[in-house]
Parts: C-alpha cells; structure tokens; sequence
C-alpha cells in the first residue's frame, strides 16, 4: 500500500545513481543556484555513498543500505557531524529524485544520524584579533589588512569575503553588498577602521589593475596574478600572519566570524541584529552565541564571586 501523502505518478524512468547523481548536481547548480562550494560538498558526499553501494539503480537501493553504509562510515572513525551531513545529503538527493520521477521513495528519510555533540563555537580574544592587525610587513600588506577588517569587522564567511566585487563597496555609505549562502543578499555596515583600510588598498589596487590585463577584473580583493583571491589562499594568509605577529595559530576565518558576533553579544547587540548581519536564516543559530556568552560568564563568576565554589 502507497503511504499517505506520496504522489500517486508512478516511476517515469529507471536510472542508475551515477546518471541521477549528475543529473541532481546540475540542477543544483543551474536551477537552485547553490554556491560551487556546496555543488562539491554534495558530489563528494554522493559519491562516498556510490562507493558503498555500487552504481546501480535507484530503485534497487534500500534503507538497509543506507543505514549499513552509516555504520561501516561511523566504524571508519569519521566524526558524528560528517556522518549527519553525508546522510542529509543523501537525503535531499533522494527527496530530488522522488520529485523528478527517479524513484518511489526516499529510503533516506526517517534514517535518524549519529547525535551530535553539543559544541560551542571557537572564538578568540579581542587583544588576538587586534594582533592579526598589526604591521606584518608582507609583501600584500595593505590588502591582508585590508581584507582581515573587512572579513572580522563584518562577520563575512571567506567565500562571501572573496566573492566580493568592486561594485558591492560603497565607501561613502559605509556599507558593503554581501552574496550570501542560496545568493541571499545582504547589506551589512563597514566599520570606520574598515572603511581607511579598504580605501588604502584600493587606491594602491586600481593602478595596478589599470597596468594589468586589458579585461576589468570585477573581484575586489586580487592575488599577485591579478585574479580572484581564493578562499584557500586566505587561510594560508591567516595562518602565516598568525605566525608574524604571535597571534592564535588555529585561527581560522570561521573563527573570526564566530568572534564578531560574540564580541557584539558581550558589547550588548540585539541577538535579532546579530542574526541580520551574519546572514543567518534561523535566529536558532545564532543563538549558539548566547550560550557561549553564558558560558564565559559562568567563568568570571567562577574566578571571582566570593560564594563561588572553588577548586583547589
């Protein structure tokens, strides 16, 4: 018996998984317009699966298989959060595939993922921060600093930071255009410190583009090529400036998003702003900031308040 709810149009074709699989990451990418950065987090995930199971049709994979393929992945020793992303992967795959006529079912759904350890998001201090602004003396100075003020001040994820083009930056306004994750757009202030760097570096980079190729090239932060600065590349800058100027070796440019929003928390920022300016759609998420806030706050208390208990 059909289960309620499920469309009653029977299969239109049979395909194989690697043929689906194309098929779904095209949309993806053409239809949905999800980011390059997701289309491969996808393909990777799918492909893991292909591995597991064979390339065989989608209507002779089974809930079993899936679950099977869980388990020899948790035994692999991956941690519960990328099994909880492989199988929501999975599982959008299938739920894309019942739509188009693929198959009948999404033997993914109601598969329940590993639990996910409760995990507070990494920040650092405002002194490291200020640190990673200092003097470094390399030889992309003004735009490294150019591009840390913008990324921190602004809360951006690196891709939102790298994909930033000349036309989103309205100095004058004090705001920048943001590309966001499903291309959600979104306007987010500069902060004056942001705004002298930026302008420091731009000055020094429009000549050089002028001396460059002879096609405009749109992307506001360059490499020494003169193309678009890589979200690989800005992890490495962060790490080797980290190394100059003694600040945190682990920082990350994630790290730097989860610090903005936290320092905004302790300076009192509404948590609804907070949400607007990173982008969130689910205030849900960013309300992992609050606990960390409580988290820090429990800490003083512990060092400080005279009725605290102490450890020896």
């Amino acid at each position: 018996m059909r289960r309620p709810g499920k469309s009653p149009n029977r299969v239109a074709t049979e395909l194989n998984f690697s043929t689906a699989t194309t098929r779904f990451l095209q949309e993806l990418a053409e239809v949905r317009l999800a980011s390059e950065h997701t289309v491969t987090a996808y393909r990777r995930d799918l492909k893991r699966f292909a591995e597991h199971c064979g390339d065989i049709s989608l209507q002779h994979i089974t809930r079993q298989q899936v679950q099977d393929w869980l388990v020899a992945s948790h035994a692999s020793g991956l941690a519960a959060s990328t099994l909880a992303r492989r199988l929501s992967a999975l599982s959008s795959f299938f739920d894309a595939a019942v739509r188009a006529g693929w198959c009948e079912d999404n033997v993914a759904a109601g598969v329940r993922p590993p639990k996910l350890p409760k995990r507070l998001p990494r920040t650092l201090p405002p002194e490291q921060t200020q640190a990673l602004l200092s003097e470094a003396g390399g030889a992309s100075e003004l735009r490294d600093l150019a591009l840390l003020a913008v990324m921190y001040g602004c809360g951006l994820r690196v891709s939102e930071v790298v994909g930033l083009n000349l036309e989103d930056v309205d100095l004058h306004a004090m705001e920048l255009r943001v590309l966001g994750k499903g291309r959600k757009e979104r306007v987010v202030p500069l902060p004056d410190g942001a705004v002298i760097l930026l302008k420091n570096y731009l000055d020094e980079r429009m000549p050089l583009q002028a001396m460059g190729s002879a096609t405009r090239q749109p992307a506001v932060f360059l490499n020494q090529r003169g193309g678009r600065l890589t979200a690989r590349s800005v992890q490495r800058m962060l790490k080797t400036r980290a190394l100059q100027t003694g600040a945190d070796m682990s920082v990350t440019p994630h790290r730097l998003r989860h610090s903005f929003a936290t320092h905004l928390l302790a300076g009192g920022v509404d948590l609804r702003a907070i949400q607007e300016l990173l982008g969130h759609a689910s205030l849900a998420t960013t309300e992992r900031y609050t606990h960390l806030d409580i988290a820090k706050l429990t800490e003083v208390y512990d060092d400080a308040h005279p009725r605290a208990r102490r450890k020896n």
